[in-house]
């Protein structure tokens, strides 16, 4: 194991930090090998097949062109739930995580319903189906690949949740889709400007989907008007709309919220100090 190892080091300490190594060895093994952590640590000499080492030369080619890890095993984890990924979603962040932590600590209700929009993967959706009793939930999104993804997720996680295609940009015409009401929406949008796109990782800009990244600069509450004009209509008196947002932006997404009537706008930040969420109720 430990050539392979060194194989690994040597081919991709120019492009990525020896802790990002160190979980790609991590990674890797487990999911070429089936060897757990515990197992590489005790098992330093434990020997690895040609075929082995063939798919892990490959991985690692694929990395040294900056391809996202999670694309190329084809899976991910979030919240603890394991997901399957490709270039049809973004690849979910810790930081979306979070945003799931704070509706679940927040939810009150004993049977609520919550809809999730732009679900991508399904992450969010998944996460607060399984972690919410008796919720019941909803997800949208405009890409059909991206709700095929959401989907086969939902099942393998055994979260019921109803999927739906509909596009938020087109307000009135989801809003039809909808005669019930929801206690909670909750959105992780497209908020990155495009004159941001050089701060962005080419593993990122390179390989993730960009209708689910990126805003015009002109527009950049493009999504968050819509979603907000949809909240008001669908969601429940005193209900809860959680935004992830773009740091940038905070304080014209409150500005927003509060001239369409909304109450109890709190900007929350993240585990890195980042104005990272928006809260607010429905009066």
């Amino acid at each position: 194991m430990k050539p392979t190892v060194t194989h690994i080091h040597k081919h991709l300490h120019a492009l990525y930090s020896p802790e990002e190594i160190r979980c790609f060895v991590r990674l890797i093994l487990n999911a070429v090998c089936g060897l757990s952590y515990k197992q590489q640590i005790l098992g330093k000499d434990t020997k690895i097949s040609a075929n082995e080492k063939n798919q892990i030369y490959v991985i690692v080619d694929r990395l040294a062109n900056m391809e996202p890890l999670q694309y190329i095993l084809g899976e991910t984890e979030f919240y603890s739930i394991p997901l399957k990924v490709n270039p049809s979603v973004l690849i979910p962040r810790p930081e979306t995580e979070e945003l799931v932590d704070l509706i679940i600590n927040s939810t009150v209700s004993p049977h609520p319903s919550l809809l999730d929009i732009g679900t991508g993967s399904g992450c969010i959706a998944i996460a607060l189906a399984k972690h919410i009793p008796k919720a019941v939930v909803t997800a949208i999104d405009i890409s059909e690949t991206a709700l095929q993804t959401a989907s086969q997720n939902a099942q393998q996680n055994k979260a019921p949740i109803r999927f739906m295609q509909a596009d938020i940009l087109n307000t009135q015409k989801t809003t039809t889709l909808f005669p019930e009401q929801f206690d909670v929406i909750v959105s992780n949008p497209p908020y990155i400007m495009e004159h941001e796109k050089d701060s962005i990782s080419a593993n990122v800009l390179n390989y993730e989907p960009h209708s689910a990244l990126f805003v015009p600069n002109d527009t950049p509450l493009l999504f968050y008007d819509a979603i907000a004009d949809f909240a008001q209509q669908k969601l429940t008196l005193q209900g809860r709309l959680f935004l992830e947002i773009n740091p940038l932006c905070d304080t014209s997404i409150i500005d927003l919220l509060q001239k369409k009537g909304f109450s109890q706008t709190e900007v929350i930040r993240d585990l890195s100090g980042k104005n990272r969420f928006i809260s607010a109720k429905n009066i």
